[in-house]
C-alpha cells in the first residue's frame, strides 16, 4: 500500500477550508493512511504531544524510507507531483469511529445523573430508605465524579487516553450492574460512589480527544456533536427516567447502561490508538495533593448538595464540611503551585482565554442544569403535571437544539467566537427572562417561546465557549485543561442548584408572608371569596364547608407564592447570563495557532 505525505501547501488548504462541514466528511473511508505531514514533522509533533508514533505503522514506514513522497514524489504511487489521495482535513476512519463511541459514552455518563434523579422516590420505596438517606444516592455519585474529572488529565498521561476511557467505561458499566442489584440503601450509596468515580473520566477525555485527533478546520464540526449530546442528555433524562420506572422498574435505570457500555468499551479499545502512557509519572506521585483535592472537592459538593435541605450552617455536619472544604482547598492550591509534579496543573489558568472560557462554562452550568431542574419542578408543583406532560414541554428545548446545531456550526465559520458567544448569552438570558413573567396557569403554549429561545441559545453558547477555552492551548496542556474546563461546568451546576433551592425556599416564604397580609376579615374581597367557597362546598354536601374553604384558600396562597418565587429564580439565572455577557470583552480573539490536531 503506497504511503503519502502532505505537500507544503497543507496550511493554505486548511485555512481555505471552512471548518464546520458535514460530519460525514470526517469519516473518509479511503484505505490508504494519511500521514498529514512530512516524516520529520510527524516525528517532531508526536514527540511534543506524547503520541505513540512508534506504534503507528505508517510513521514507521516513513522513517524507514526517509519520507514517502519526498523529492521523487513517490508518495503518490510513484507519480511525481500528483495530488494526495486525501484532502488536507482527512480524519483517520478508525479514530473517528472510536471518537463516536466516546461521545456515546459521554452521553451515558451525563444521562445517568438525570434519569436517576427523576426516579429517586421509586428507588427509595424499593430499598426502604428514609427521605434523608435517599438523597445520598445522588450526592455520593456527584462527589466521586467531581473528584475524578480533574484527575483524568493526569491519568490519561499515565496510562493513555484510550485505556483510561476503556477502564472508565468498563467501571461505569460494572457498577451499573451492581447498582441495579443493590440490596440496601448503604450498598446503593457505595455502588453509586464507585460508579461516579470510575465513570467520571469519560466526559473530559472526549473534549481532550476532539482537540487531539481533529485538524483545526474540523474542530468546530466535532464540537457541534459534543455540544448537542452534552446538552441533550439533561433535557431527555427526566422523561426517559420516568418512562423506564413506570413501564419497567427502577432497576432499569442502571441496566440500560450495560449493552452500550460494553460496545463503547470494545470499540474504543480497538480503534483509538492516539497516544501512549508515561509510567514515569508515577515517580514522585503527589499523594498529598490527591488527598487534598479529594477532600476539597468532595466536601464542597457535599455542602452544596446537602446545605439547602439542612438549613446550611444550622446543621453541624454542614459546618464541619465547610471548614474541611476551606482548609483542604487552601492546602490544595498551595500544593499545586509549590510541588514539582502537581497532580493537577493549574498553569492553564494563566491563559486569559482559558480562564474566561471556564467562567463562561461555569455560567452555562448554572443555566443548563438549573433550568432543567427548576422547570420540571415548577410544572409538577404548580400545575401537577406528570412526567409525560413535563417531557413534552421539555422536548421543545431538545428539538430546537437539533435545529440550531448546524446553524451554530455554520456561524462559527463566519463569526468570531466572541460574537457568537455574545449572541448565545443574550438569547439564553432572554429565554430565562421570559420564564420569569409566568403565572400559575402556565403550560405548553406559554412556555413554547421561552423553551425555543433557550434551546437555540445552548448551541450558540457551547461551541464558542469550548473554542475559546481549549482551542488555543498547546497540545501538552489539552488533557489536563479539559478536566478543569469540565469541572467548572459541573461546579456551576452544583453551586447553581444550591443557590436555586435556597433562593426558592426563601422567596416562597417571603411572598407567602406578603400575600397572607390580604387574608384578614377587614378585606372585603377575601370575605366575599370565602363566603362563595363555603356556599359551594355546602351545596356539594362537604362536611365543615367553612374549614374546607379555608384550606382551599391556603392552597391558593401557597401555589401563588411558589409561582412568584419560581419567577424570581428564573430572573436570577437570567441576571447571571447578563453578567457573563458584560465580561465577554475580557476574552481575547483566538489566534490561529490553537490546538490543531497533530498528524494522524
Amino acid at each position: 500500500m503506497a504511503e503519502n505525505t502532505r505537500y507544503p501547501e497543507r496550511e493554505q488548504h486548511m485555512a481555505a477550508d471552512a471548518g464546520a462541514a458535514n460530519v460525514t466528511d470526517m469519516a473518509n473511508t479511503n484505505s490508504a493512511p494519511d500521514l498529514r505531514a512530512s516524516a520529520d514533522d510527524r516525528i517532531a509533533s508526536s514527540a511534543d504531544a506524547g503520541f505513540d508514533s512508534g506504534s503507528d505503522p505508517a510513521a514507521a514506514s516513513v522513517r524507514a524510507s526517509g519520507g514517502a513522497g519526498g523529492a521523487g514524489g513517490a508518495g503518490n504511487g510513484g507519480k511525481p507531483g500528483g495530488p494526495p489521495p486525501h484532502g488536507p482535513d482527512h480524519i483517520d476512519p478508525l479514530h473517528f469511529i472510536g471518537w463516536i463511541a466516546m461521545v456515546i459514552g459521554m452521553f451515558m455518563a451525563i444521562l445517568d445523573i438525570q434519569i436517576v434523579a427523576s426516579s429517586l422516590e421509586n428507588i427509595q420505596a424499593g430499598l426502604s430508605a428514609s427521605p434523608d438517606e435517599i438523597g445520598w444516592v445522588q450526592t455520593s455519585y456527584l462527589i466521586a465524579e467531581v473528584v475524578m474529572i480533574p484527575l483524568s488529565g493526569f491519568l490519561s498521561r499515565l496510562i493513555s487516553t484510550r485505556w483510561l476511557f476503556v477502564l472508565s467505561a468498563a467501571g461505569f458499566t460494572i457498577m451499573s450492574v451492581f447498582s441495579a442489584m443493590a440490596w440496601s440503601i448503604n450498598s446503593m450509596i457505595v455502588f453509586r460512589a464507585l460508579q461516579g468515580f470510575l465513570g467520571g473520566a469519560m466526559i473530559p477525555t472526549v473534549f481532550a480527544t476532539t482537540y487531539i485527533i481533529f485538524p483545526k478546520s474540523r474542530q468546530n464540526g466535532a464540537s457541534v456533536i459534543i455540544g448537542l449530546i452534552a446538552t441533550m442528555a439533561p433535557t431527555v433524562g427526566p422523561t426517559l427516567g420516568g418512562y423506564l420506572t413506570q413501564s419497567l422498574s427502577w432497576h432499569w435505570l442502571f441496566l440500560i447502561n450495560i449493552v452500550p457500555g460494553i460496545i463503547v468499551g470494545i470499540v474504543v479499545a480497538m480503534t483509538l490508538r492516539i497516544d501512549k502512557g508515561d509510567r514515569s509519572l508515577l515517580k514522585g506521585f503527589d499523594i498529598e495533593g490527591l488527598v487534598a483535592m479529594a477532600a476539597f472537592l468532595g466536601s464542597l459538593e457535599y455542602v452544596l448538595d446537602e446545605g439547602p435541605r439542612n438549613d446550611w450552617f444550622d446543621d453541624r455536619a454542614i459546618t464541619y464540611g465547610a471548614v474541611i472544604c476551606v482548609l483542604s482547598g487552601l492546602y490544595f492550591l498551595w500544593r499545586m503551585f509549590t510541588y514539582e509534579k502537581p497532580i493537577v496543573d493549574l498553569s492553564s489558568f494563566t491563559d486569559r482565554n482559558f480562564s474566561m472560557g471556564c467562567i463562561f462554562s461555569f455560567t452555562l452550568g448554572i443555566g443548563l442544569y438549573g433550568s432543567v431542574y427548576i422547570l420540571p419542578l415548577e410544572l409538577a408543583r404548580i400545575r401537577g403535571f406528570d412526567s409525560l406532560q413535563i417531557g413534552t414541554i421539555m422536548a421543545v428545548t431538545g428539538g430546537c437544539q437539533f435545529i440550531s446545531a448546524p446553524i451554530a456550526g455554520r456561524l462559527m465559520k463566519v463569526w468570531p467566537p466572541r460574537a457568537l458567544l455574545g449572541l448565545g448569552l443574550a438569547l439564553f438570558a432572554l429565554g430565562l427572562g421570559l420564564n420569569g413573567f409566568q403565572n400559575s396557569q402556565l403550560g405548553f403554549d406559554e412556555l413554547l417561546v421561552p423553551q425555543a429561545v433557550r434551546g437555540f441559545a445552548l448551541m450558540f453558547c457551547m461551541l464558542p465557549i469550548t473554542s475559546l477555552a481549549l482551542g488555543t492551548l498547546p497540545h501538552d496542556k489539552i488533557k489536563n485543561a479539559s478536566g478543569l474546563f469540565n469541572l467548572t461546568r459541573n461546579l456551576g451546576g452544583a453551586i447553581g442548584l444550591a443557590c436555586i433551592n435556597t433562593l426558592l425556599d426563601n422567596r416562597s416564604d417571603l411572598h407567602w408572608a406578603h400575600l397572607a397580609e390580604y387574608i384578614n376579615p377587614a378585606n372585603p374581597i377575601y370575605q366575599n371569596y370565602l363566603k362563595m367557597l363555603t356556599a359551594r362546598y355546602e351545596a356539594l354536601g362537604i362536611a365543615e364547608p367553612a374549614t374546607a374553604a379555608m384550606k382551599s384558600i391556603s392552597g391558593i396562597l401557597t401555589r401563588e407564592s411558589s409561582m412568584i418565587a419560581f419567577n424570581d429564580v428564573h430572573l436570577a439565572m437570567a441576571a447571571a447570563f447578563v453578567l457573563a455577557l458584560l465580561l465577554l470583552p475580557l476574552a481575547k480573539k483566538p489566534n490561529a495557532m490553537g490546538a490543531s490536531a497533530p498528524a494522524h
